[in-house]
């Protein structure tokens, strides 16, 4: 039996960039479906498999005799070049129009009219051969390229994203056809956007985060993880409302158009050695603010001055939610309009108790619970439970009972709960595996898109930025010490 086998694989992807596929085994008739977000490495995944990309680690054995990648990026460059023809130096003497037929681009590399015609017919385009493949929609152009790939009879097909830009019918009907070849004993290797466009008749599944194929196994046990129905659960929430706050937001009392965060030529210093030196930053509303920079480069500093903790706050022109340091305002003034989570924080919190009880503790800014929960309170924990994807019996079960992503991110809603101004993620990601750093950045999105709360995201790489954020804080070396880089990214 023909298999491709992959080893505790590691592929070059670029000078700097590696994807790791663990150990991978793939047989003749199997169907498999691998998922993962954008920038997951789903495409670089397809083109290692197809032998496309250079082994670093491990080993990669295949004895199927013709594998076949298909991309989206492969359909859209042969339709330009087809439109391309156009250009008067490829027109024939007296050709008005050019572009090939439809039946021209499957026999592109085999010509057999007869299984071009029997390829049509089970795809549904014979009506279609004699017309020119420019004109043809985006569902027809994929049939085409698809009946261009079954030409040759390969024994592994690996399709990248081959529902991308297709209507719901569309999705239906290539799925059917997908089945019905996978049934003639074609091997499928579809790589996939979400978890819902995998067709019931696949018969195993792999997730992608962070180039790395972390989990992999037949389909339904994979989507019975808790992590994975987390994943997928994620995917329904477009659009969702937010669970109300138990009380008014602390932002309802601010001006809408006043900026949250305004720091003039800010400089904290320790025995004479600056920290941050003249930094001067506004933070508007509505505005998402990711902060970047080495260990050392002052970030945190930054963050206590936010938070009102540190006590250099005083002797800086700093106003926070519209009060100056140091003009009569406590430290609940600020904190009223501040979720904060870091990893320190989710170190320290060691209380035993529920997953529930961690979120119910955001509406006490507490560690764990000293007072009476309102019924009202309790009502909307749910509502934020049911948003996570977590049933009771997740919900009820101890908090370190969870994977560390799953607790990172019960700490990310019980800092939500009473709607801030803003939320401070202090370096949300560290210490996750790719699997759950995924998990944080899906909800993030989710949960600061679908609210008014506004976000400061921080972190050492820029890559980890979520999909919300707006601008950018760098902090760049610079001689001994660093400059500031301010820039907006959408």
């Amino acid at each position: 039996m023909s298999s491709l086998q992959i080893s505790q694989g590691t592929f070059r992807v670029g000078d700097t960039h590696t994807l790791n596929t663990g150990n991978l085994t793939l047989r003749a008739g199997e169907s498999w479906a691998f998922v993962g977000a954008n920038g997951s490495g789903k495409s670089v995944l397809a083109r290692a498999l197809a032998g496309e990309l250079p082994l670093l680690q491990g080993e990669r054995r295949c004895d199927f005799r013709r594998l076949t990648r298909l991309s989206f990026e492969q359909l859209q460059k042969l339709v330009s070049d087809e439109w391309q023809r156009n250009n008067t130096d490829l027109l024939s003497p007296g050709e008005e129009d050019t572009g090939r037929t439809t039946a021209e681009i499957i026999q592109d590399e085999i010509q057999d009219d007869a299984r071009c015609r029997a390829l049509a017919a089970q795809f549904g385009i014979s009506g279609l051969l004699s017309r020119r493949f420019k004109y043809l929609s985006t569902g027809e152009t994929r049939k085409t390229l698809l009946c261009q790939a079954l030409m040759s009879e390969p024994d592994l097909l690996i399709l990248d994203e081959p529902f991308d830009g297709l209507d719901v019918a569309s999705r239906a009907q290539l799925a059917l056809l997908l089945e019905e070849l996978n049934q003639q004993g074609y091997t499928l290797a579809l790589v996939l956007n979400r978890f819902d466009e995998i067709p019931d008749f696949v018969q195993y599944a792999g997730v992608l985060a962070d180039c790395t194929l972390t989990e992999t196994g037949p389909k339904a046990t994979l989507l019975q993880q808790a992590l994975i129905a987390q994943l997928a659960h994620s995917e329904k929430l477009a659009e969702i409302a937010l669970p109300e706050p138990d009380a008014p937001p602390a932002r309802h009392a601010l001006p809408h158009d006043q900026p949250r965060i305004v720091l003039n030529n800010g400089v904290v210093s320790y025995n004479d050695r600056a920290v941050l030196d003249r930094l001067s930053w506004t933070v508007n509303p509505k505005e998402h603010w990711q902060i970047t920079g080495p260990n050392g480069a002052g970030k945190s500093t930054l963050l206590s001055l936010i938070t009102g903790d540190h006590p250099q706050g005083y002797s800086n022109d700093l106003t926070l939610f519209g009060r100056r340091r140091g003009s009569g305002e406590t430290i609940w003034d600020i904190k009223k309009h501040i979720g904060y989570v870091s990893s320190s924080l989710h170190l320290d919190y060691r209380v035993s108790t529920s997953v529930r009880n961690v979120i119910l503790s955001g509406y006490f800014d507490s560690i764990g619970i000293y007072q009476a929960v309102s019924d009202k309170q309790r009502m909307l924990a749910q509502q934020w439970l049911d948003i996570l994807g977590m049933d009771n019996r997740v919900a009820d079960a101890p908090f370190h009972s969870l994977s560390w992503g799953q607790q990172r991110l019960a700490l990310i809603v019980r800092a939500l709960v009473k709607h801030p101004t803003l939320l401070i993620l202090d370096e949300p990601l560290q210490g996750l595996d790719p699997l759950n750093r995924q998990l944080i950045r899906r909800f993030v999105d989710v949960l600061i898109g679908e609210g008014e709360t506004q976000l400061l995201f921080v972190s050492h790489h820029a890559e980890d930025a979520p999909a919300c954020i707006t601008h950018r804080l760098a902090f760049i070396p610079q001689n001994e010490g660093y400059r500031y880089d301010l820039s907006r990214i959408r």
